[in-house]
């Protein structure tokens, strides 16, 4: 198990540069893509949790409200040395508390076809068909938060 520490950040912080970078790492360069400067700005009004192991950032995650008590979680990442110690089960169940915490009540997401038995395994079910997402396959998922 992880002794890693999460931790919600300001949009405006110093940390959420290294947690930009992570997602780059894990999410972005293996696909050959980086984030525009307009798709980070966006980000403006969403929740960013970080997970870290001393100094260096090792996880992250984003949380956008959507209409009707729907929250998103977004751009879930784990350091690929950091993988298999239950660092993205801890951002997880800390994002599904939060949400709880401003009474939000079902949670989505769009998963990578490599993520879906890790999410399966926390409780969300894959909903309507596979899609195509940044040039790879995707599925919607989705868990009611019990309030």
């Amino acid at each position: 198990m992880s002794a890693a520490q999460l931790r919600w950040i300001p949009f405006d912080s110093v940390e959420r540069a290294a947690l930009i970078e992570l997602r780059r790492e894990i999410l972005r360069r293996p696909l050959g893509l980086d984030f525009t400067p307009q798709q980070l700005d966006a980000e403006a009004d969403q929740l960013h949790l970080g997970a870290w192991d001393g100094p260096r950032a090792v996880g992250c995650l984003l949380l956008a409200a959507r209409e009707g008590g729907v929250v998103q979680m977004r751009q879930v990442a784990v350091a690929a040395d950091a993988q298999g110690r239950g660092i993205g089960r801890l951002l997880v169940r800390e994002a599904e508390a939060e949400s709880r915490r401003r009474g939000w009540t079902r949670m989505i997401l769009h998963a990578r076809d490599a993520a879906i038995p890790f999410y399966l395994k926390l409780g969300y079910a894959a909903e309507g068909e596979p899609y195509v997402e940044v040039g790879i396959p995707h599925r919607t998922m989705a868990k009611w938060l019990e309030v």
